[in-house]
């Protein structure tokens, strides 16, 4: 099992109503939640490890959950309130305004965290979730705790207007790097971690240096690469779609790639250490796949299994 540790939350999607008023839908979401979602979708055995309120919106994030065939049981059930991240959408592009404070993401604590089974193969990190305190400490001291048995991949996806104390979270983030196998970033990620006039392979390299196996990159119609520090250097070309927007389209790239390891049974420590050049492309071509079909249509609604054909 894959367990994706980090936040779900209700995405606020501007629409209109039928006389034509601006509006906000809530969907769920959350990049922790729609990564377990997309793995969910695309037939891998995938929980979710978050603060799961009891409000009308956990209801209905547990329901989504359920749908898409993701484990629920590792969710935290509490009576605090729901994270709700208001979209504005501009050219098919998304930014947020988060609503978090008190909310059962953000207050999750170490000690409510349930024991894990020896069945859960990797744990995924990512989002909000790494940078709204005191939760980020929650799922560092996890890592910390379990990095020694379980293969581990972050996507720090981050969002700079949600960090409120920059050197505390780069501290954070780097001892997280340093103990996962696997990080993947954007290229917007890559500029904002390493704010030097370096190249692309030179900064991903820069994080390589902290201990990871492997590091990805997403470059939106750039395709992604992929390095390992046995030395592989590998890119895959992006699908080329009409791009709706582009909610979810990092997340759902996280669970193709790690769907790939699954499937050429390389979700492991051994695996991932063993990597030919053409399993890696293998692995960042289905990333990149899912997430073209995520952006090709409204909100974060990743492909089922079916339509990755």
């Amino acid at each position: 099992m894959i367990l994706c540790c980090g936040e779900s939350l209700m995405d606020m999607i501007p629409s209109e109503t039928a006389d034509g008023q601006a509006c906000f839908v809530p969907h769920p979401g959350g990049a922790v939640f729609n990564t377990a979602i997309a793995l969910g979708r695309l037939g891998v055995d995938a929980g979710l490890l978050t603060g799961l309120s009891s409000d009308l919106f956990g209801a209905q994030l547990r329901q989504a959950l359920e749908d898409s065939h993701v484990d629920t049981r590792f969710a935290v059930s509490t009576d605090r309130p729901t994270t709700l991240a208001f979209v504005a959408l501009r050219d098919g592009q998304a930014s947020y305004s988060f609503f978090d404070e008190n909310s059962a993401l953000r207050m999750l604590s170490a000690e409510e965290i349930p024991p894990l089974d020896p069945e859960i193969d990797c744990l995924f990190f990512g989002g909000i979730s790494l940078a709204s305190e005191p939760c980020a400490d929650t799922f560092a001291s996890l890592l910390a705790r379990e990095a020694e048995t379980r293969l581990a991949m972050l996507d720090p996806n981050i969002r700079p207007s949600f960090i409120a104390d920059e050197g505390r979270f780069r501290s954070r983030l780097k001892r997280m790097m340093e103990r996962c196998d696997i990080v993947k970033v954007s290229d917007e990620d890559l500029d904002w971690l390493v704010p030097r006039p370096l190249t692309i392979r030179e900064k991903l390299q820069s994080i390589l240096e902290l201990g990871p196996s492997l590091v990805l990159a997403t470059q939106g119609r750039e395709g992604a690469i992929g390095m390992s520090a046995a030395g592989s250097d590998v890119e895959s070309s992006a699908v080329m779609v009409d791009v709706v927007d582009t909610v979810g389209a990092g997340d759902t790239f996280n669970a193709g790639f790690l769907a790939g390891l699954s499937r050429q049974n390389k979700l492991s420590r051994a695996g991932i250490g063993e990597l030919t050049d053409a399993e890696l492309e293998s692995a960042l071509g289905l990333g990149s796949a899912a997430a073209a079909v995520t952006v090709s249509r409204a909100g974060a609604n990743p492909p089922w299994e079916r339509e990755m054909v």
